[in-house]
């Protein structure tokens, strides 16, 4: 039986539409950084108009990626601790990105164990800041493609995950908007929708 050919990666015109589109889009692919990573589970959108986006008040050093070409990464650092990356889209209207908050761990496990010193799967992924250690995500990695190494997106496994969605955490502007998107009954989410 000869073996399924591998998926291909997403390219850069995935990233091509509005950021709650993309946002949800996202929920049930899958997200490797040099072969390490898993399912996204959990996102939210932001974009130029809205008070809690980082390119709210225009672009500047920090939030020059958001400003750049879809398709590549913004990566910042949150409260000075930890990394977040973010996947900026919207060919129409620069400044928007998506946030990846979550994601269930299937490949490289052993190694986001090392790098976030616990074995509870479920809570090696689960928020921005964990994501990123687990995944060795810095800031020298901002403004790089998406769709080339270290980077791979892959299609989603299940053609038509449930999605469910509601007001995004952890910001104190804009938060009745409801662009959290995730994957409903996921136990990797890092927190459950209401």
């Amino acid at each position: 039986m000869a073996d399924a050919p591998a998926p291909v990666p997403l390219d850069r015109s995935a990233f091509a539409a509005d950021s709650p589109t993309v946002a949800r889009a996202l929920i049930g692919t899958v997200l490797l950084i040099d072969g390490v990573g898993g399912v996204i589970v959990e996102t939210e959108a932001y974009d130029r108009e809205d008070p809690a986006s980082h390119a709210f008040a225009g672009p500047n050093a920090r939030n020059a990626a958001m400003f750049g070409p879809i398709g590549h990464a913004y990566v910042y650092r949150s409260y000075g601790l930890h990394w977040c990356l973010n996947l900026v889209c919207d060919a129409e209207r620069p400044g928007s990105a998506v946030l990846i908050r979550a994601l269930e761990p299937t490949a490289g496990v052993e190694t986001m164990r090392a790098r976030r010193g616990l074995a509870d799967p479920r809570l090696l992924c689960a928020g921005p800041g964990r994501l990123a250690q687990a995944l060795g995500i810095t800031g020298a990695m901002d403004k790089l493609p998406l769709d080339a190494p270290p980077f791979a997106i892959l299609p989603r496994i299940a053609a038509d995950p449930p999605v469910v969605a509601g007001p995004r955490i952890g910001i104190t502007r804009g938060v009745a908007t409801p662009w959290r998107f995730g994957l409903a009954g996921s136990p990797f989410l890092s927190r459950p929708f209401r």
